[in-house]
């Protein structure tokens, strides 16, 4: 009988802060739908061979263009970008300063589709490169390698230098 009444008390203890703690815990995880990027990565093409291989700039400064927005500030040895993209409009313009003297502009014309994730998590947006064009300064080509932006680094954009 002691037993039993032991039993019981413990049961009357346990179930309580077994409902706590399963209760609080969160089953939303909004943290793998974090804002896409547009990966960028530089290359040169070999005159002699026109073979293509990795490239290295020693400076970059990336602004989003008509804003005081700095996306990268003076990176050295730089191989890769990752870049945001607007969501209000169509079309995302960005400054790439070498120097003082040299710079390039990029335009990514893409499209938003937003879509509904979860209850808990809400809209996020799909980005779909459309075109992309630039001066040439420094950068001589583009090839859009993948048109989605995406969370998981997959190649967008090669910047041929």
């Amino acid at each position: 009988m002691k037993n039993l009444v032991r039993l019981i008390i413990a049961g009357i203890l346990i179930c309580p802060l077994m409902g706590i703690a399963i209760s609080c815990s969160e089953e939303a995880d909004c943290s793998m739908t974090a804002r896409p990027m547009v990966q960028c990565y530089l290359y040169k093409i070999t005159t002699e061979n026109q073979y293509v291989q990795n490239d290295t700039l020693d400076s970059l400064t990336v602004t989003a263009y008509g804003t005081d927005s700095v996306i990268i500030n003076n990176q050295k040895k730089v191989h890769g970008l990752s870049l945001p993209l607007r969501y209000a409009t169509d079309s995302t313009k960005l400054v790439f300063r070498y120097s003082k003297t040299q710079s390039d502009t990029l335009v990514i014309r893409h499209s938003n589709t937003p879509y509904f994730l979860s209850m808990d998590c809400g809209y996020q947006l799909k980005q779909s490169i459309t075109s992309v064009s630039h001066t040439r300064i420094k950068l001589d080509s583009i090839d859009i390698a993948n048109k989605e932006a995406g969370i998981y680094g997959k190649e967008n954009i090669k910047l041929f230098y």
